[in-house]
């Protein structure tokens, strides 16, 4: 159910679904409600790709979007976006869901272009991600300061994401931040960084990617004016979440992009590669 926003209100509602068959992947299902669109191009890897993007090339005001994911035991998934998330005035606010479950074995690879809030933007959305034993989840959340060039640096009204990622009942990961000058001006309290990202890996494909990824990090000195902040936080044995603030989009893509270099071979072709 898609709860009402005050104001005029466009609701989109897109679902998926991603299957094994023989050696391949294929998508079972791509079913989409303007303003969602949803592309399902072909690739040369074993794993099904999708892209979402939106009729009239960003989110406005009253704009509701909710995706829905099944990947079946098994499956591999890339799950991308054709652009940036670009969310325009919106003083009643617009949002975005993604409900993910995925299958027992199975991989799902979430991996969208950065969201940019213009100025006087209202924006929220939740990433809600079950997985069943054994699957594995690649999740990256990239959201900038913004029309920086035109003077709207970390202008928006209101950003708030909420992530939740649940195994067999239990949560790994639970939490909620919110960008709001309500609570102090952003520019002031974000200083030089003009992006942020979270990106995680969870499960028994991912193990590998990880354990090395973890051993970078932990080995990175913290220099005065750096041009990025990175942390690792590991989740239990199963898990690992990293962050990074940085003073460029472009230095933080060059950073999560490197993070991700492993995903080209666990997919079966690069999901990068036309986009160059």
């Amino acid at each position: 159910m898609i709860a009402a926003l005050p104001g005029p209100e466009r609701a989109g509602v897109a679902r998926l679904a991603f299957e094994r068959s023989g050696p391949r992947t294929v998508v079972r299902t791509a079913l989409a409600h303007s303003p969602l669109r949803l592309l399902t191009p072909r690739n040369h890897g074993h794993a099904a790709w999708a892209y979402t993007s939106s009729f009239g090339g960003g989110l406005v005001d009253g704009d509701h979007l909710r995706l829905e994911v099944d990947v079946a035991d098994g499956a591999s998934a890339l799950l991308a976006t054709q652009g940036s998330n670009r969310v325009y005035r919106s003083p009643n606010g617009c949002r975005s869901d993604l409900v993910a479950r995925v299958g027992r074995d199975a991989l799902l690879a979430w991996v969208p272009d950065p969201t940019v809030c213009f100025t006087d933007a209202r924006y929220s959305q939740t990433l809600d991600v079950t997985l069943s034993p054994g699957a594995s989840l690649v999740l990256a959340d990239v959201v900038t300061a913004g029309r920086s060039a035109r003077g709207e640096r970390w202008a928006f009204l209101h950003y708030a994401s909420r992530l939740r990622v649940a195994r067999e009942g239990r949560a790994l990961v639970d939490e909620r931040w919110v960008l709001d000058p309500a609570h102090g001006a952003l520019p002031e309290r974000l200083g030089r960084f003009d992006a942020l990202a979270s990106v995680l890996l969870v499960g028994p494909a991912l193990k590998d990617a990880r354990e090395a990824l973890a051993a970078r990090v932990a080995g990175l000195p913290v220099k005065p004016r750096a041009r990025e902040v990175i942390s690792a936080s590991p989740l239990g044995e199963d898990g690992l979440l990293l962050r990074v603030a940085a003073v460029s989009l472009e230095t933080l893509l060059a950073t999560t992009r490197d993070w991700l270099s492993f995903l080209p071979g666990l997919l079966g072709d690069d999901p990068w590669a036309r986009r160059v």
